[in-house]
């Protein structure tokens, strides 16, 4: 079922881009059958997942040899992180294509583009192969860098050249480090759990340093990460308001998940090492995204830098994680929290992102000095727009405060100086968020903004379902957390091994 989840979209990808006879209503019922299929395969997995203290380290695996000789095969296979991002980016992926959008007569190829993006996106979650991983790793950014070149807007090709310059560097230091580790090893593979087992580099020697910096520096691009992060504000702001909700939920997510899936897992002893200064660029990354949000005058660019101090709350969880000192509970407590926050980040930003689409669909701007008072003509987006908003600077109930939560509970047993200083960005990103809130809803209702249109049946459906799971992760967490806890980089917190 993992393989046909990545496979059914990426096969309707290629009918949609080679059938030009169809019409954009069946081009997007096609995309929206295909991407809502590939999401009920992995419901399937879900309901079929074993959370208990016995379960294996990864499950549903399956395995089909491609490179013998090198060691590579086609493998898939989860553990609770991957299960629980894979859920929440097929979710995403189809509120996305779902969403209305300004096609430029070009229906058909946007719907291909969406779905090829869903199928390599799930293809980097679902696999246990390096390689296959990196593959999957660099097939992103040309779905992205379409995305924004074709049906963005300004200066849509220039943002789309810049992503995917800064992302495929990144993407070169990742596969030196990976053959970097893979060699080291004493046996020719790339299953990543057998690298995991073998631990092929340790300590904070030359080698190992360099391997591990070139995973970092990879990831660090994506997430992305101050100060490699002057990419993301342009692209953001220049895509289409679906692609920017993919961009932040699930695209970013490929750092995070790519930290702790390969050195934080495969290079324990020398990630360790490194953990401290790790944290302290993530501290960083948590109060500039947050101080240059604040000062952003433009809607999406403000959102944009939000997540530059998100993705600084989850990287802040993973040094935590993996430092020598602490205990495994607090440790193992800052892990499920940088996991967490990836989820909820998703569903939270995906939803802002979507929302600002409307706004450039109504009015043509993102400029927050060209509204006001919307809560009397568009009373459904403000409330949407209020509760992703809460979610985001981590209000109680709400996803994002179980995230932010563990994260800094856990962080203050192992780093109190940096926990403490990381709790100044949650206050700025509230007033950053709720200044932003009183100049759109509130005050005088300019005379251009008289016939703006509220969210549509579409529109308020689709945001209902990401908004209810914000609100049930925050009310009722455990199922989630059960589930991530279900994963190999916490058999070493757990004293388990394998």
């Amino acid at each position: 079922m993992l393989t046909l989840s990545i496979l059914l979209p990426l096969i309707a990808s290629l009918a949609l881009a080679v059938r030009a006879a169809w019409s954009e209503t069946m081009a997007r019922l096609i995309a929206m059958a295909a991407s809502g299929s590939s999401l009920l395969l992995l419901v399937l997995v879900w309901i079929g997942f074993d959370s208990g203290a016995d379960a294996p380290a990864f499950q549903a695996v399956g395995e089909l040899q491609w490179i013998p000789t090198l060691g590579v095969a086609w493998r898939v296979g989860v553990d609770g992180m991957a299960l629980a991002i894979s859920l929440m980016s097929g979710l995403l992926f189809l509120c996305a294509i779902a969403w209305p959008a300004d096609y430029k007569g070009r229906a058909r190829q946007y719907y291909a583009w969406f779905l090829f993006l869903q199928g390599v996106s799930l293809g980097l979650f679902l696999t246990l192969d390096l390689l296959v991983f990196y593959v999957f790793f660099d097939l992103s950014l040309v779905g992205m860098y379409f995305l924004i070149g074709r049906w963005g807007h300004g200066d849509a090709e220039y943002a789309a050249l810049k992503f995917f310059i800064y992302t495929l560097a990144g993407s070169l230091a990742i596969l030196l480090a990976i053959l970097g580790l893979v060699l080291a090893n004493d046996t020719l593979t790339f299953d990543m759990r057998e690298l995991i087992a073998a631990q092929p580099l340790q300590g904070a020697d030359v080698r190992s340093s360099l391997v591990l910096l070139g995973f970092l520096v990879g990831f660090a691009i994506k997430t992305p990460l101050v100060p490699f992060h002057t990419w993301l504000p342009l692209a953001h702001v220049e895509a289409p308001g679906p692609a920017s909700a993919i961009l932040a939920g699930v695209l970013l997510k490929m750092g995070t998940y790519g930290i702790v899936r390969i050195p934080f897992s495969m290079m324990r002893e020398t990630f360790s090492a490194y953990a401290f200064p790790l944290a302290i660029v993530a501290v960083i990354s948590i109060l500039w995204g947050a101080i240059v949000a604040l000062g952003q005058t433009n809607l999406k660019r403000r959102i944009a830098y939000t997540s530059v101090n998100h993705m600084g709350y989850t990287v802040l969880g993973i040094a935590a994680a993996g430092a020598a000192i602490g205990g495994d509970a607090a440790r193992s407590l800052a892990l499920n929290g940088a996991i967490t926050e990836m989820v909820a980040h998703g569903l939270i930003t995906g939803s802002l992102f979507l929302m600002a689409g409307s706004f450039w669909q109504r009015s043509g701007t993102y400029e927050l000095s060209a509204y006001g008072g919307l809560a009397r003509v568009a009373p459904k987006l403000m409330i949407g727009f209020f509760l992703a908003a809460f979610a985001s600077f981590g209000l109680p109930a709400l996803a994002g405060f179980v995230a932010e939560f563990q994260i800094f509970a856990g962080t203050f047993a192992i780093y109190p100086w940096l926990a403490a200083i990381g709790l100044i960005g949650i206050l700025i990103t509230a007033a950053l968020f709720l200044s932003m809130l009183q100049q759109i809803f509130f005050g005088e209702l300019p005379d251009q903004r008289q016939s703006f249109a509220d969210l549509n049946r579409t529109e308020a459906g689709f945001l209902a379902l990401l908004l209810a799971l914000v609100v049930l992760i925050g009310i009722y967490p455990g199922w989630l957390l059960a589930m991530i806890e279900t994963g190999s980089a916490f058999l070493p917190l757990q004293g388990t091994e394998g």
